[in-house]
């Protein structure tokens, strides 16, 4: 489906994850703001093809409080500056762009009556794998041609992945291992005394060598991780010193927090940017229009 007058008007970015649904909300070339929701059924679906306004959109997908967000309220949503914008509504329905690591949930999305499904043929990167994630490719892609390539990003998500390209947008590859989370839960539910730590409870950084069952873990866990992290990344400026590296994900503040702490000269080079993969999708929508 050829994607009209996207970047004239307001349009949805739908990214399809393994446990939520990350939207986006574009006005023309701009994005607006971001937000989270559940999976959806669906009626609700169907009840988003009948929304002409914004105002008309189901609150399963934009809830109240999003429509009246304030400026400098970044716990679930990301103003911009300037304020937010008042986009025009567009004639219905609200052209929606999907990128998918479900298919499950890409199938039930595919219902809607003006989508377009981002594959990975239509990423302009070379040298990719036919298993490489949509996600990953979009975030890659998004990085890149916003602030240049070479580009390394690293998604602390539940996964941590890395996934890098050259100057030519050639994938030099990258890797994937269980996240900061998924490490904690991991040790928590595989193992008969060892209990079970939340990521978000870890505010500072546990002492190397611990004294505790649960500082241990921490310890454990937290430091391997950031020599790994900081392993992959000095292995990437050894193969471009020029090279960009960008950090998206749920676990990306925290992890940046302690590589200010132990590794603030990484730090300082590190691109921080949550929405990658929405900018990787607005390319690409822009792409399709021409």
């Amino acid at each position: 489906m050829k994607l009209q007058r996207y970047t004239e008007n307001t349009w949805l970015a739908l990214e399809i994850g393994n446990s939520r649904l990350h939207w986006a909300l574009f006005a023309g070339q701009t994005l607006d703001c971001t937000w989270d929701t559940d999976y959806l059924p669906e009626l609700v679906i169907q009840q988003l093809a009948n929304s002409k306004t914004l105002d008309d959109l189901p609150p399963e997908i934009f809830p109240p409080q999003k429509r009246n967000r304030k400026r400098g309220n970044t716990k679930d949503i990301f103003p911009l500056s300037p304020p937010p914008l008042v986009p025009p509504s567009p004639c219905p329905p609200l052209p929606l762009a999907i990128a998918s690591v479900v298919p499950s949930q890409t199938a039930l999305w595919q219902t809607y009556p003006y989508v377009e499904v981002i594959t990975l043929e239509q990423v302009s990167l070379k040298n990719v794998y036919p298993t490489l994630g949509i996600d990953r490719a979009l975030a890659l892609w998004g990085a890149g041609k916003t602030w240049g390539f070479p580009m390394l990003v690293i998604d602390a998500g539940t996964a941590l992945t890395f996934t890098g390209a050259d100057v030519n947008h050639c994938l030099v590859g990258g890797a994937i291992l269980p996240g900061l989370g998924l490490q904690f839960a991991t040790l928590g539910q595989k193992t008969g005394q060892l209990p079970q730590l939340e990521t978000q409870a870890i505010s500072y950084l546990p002492p190397r060598f611990a004294l505790n069952t649960t500082e241990a873990i921490q310890s454990g866990v937290i430091y391997t991780l950031l020599a790994g992290i900081k392993d992959f990344i000095e292995a990437w400026w050894q193969l471009f010193p020029d090279g960009n590296v960008a950090i998206k994900g749920g676990d990306r503040t925290i992890l940046l927090n302690y590589f200010q702490e132990l590794y603030p000269a990484i730090a300082t080079r590190l691109i921080v940017e949550p929405n990658l993969t929405f900018w990787g999708m607005q390319k690409i929508v822009i792409s399709l229009e021409r």
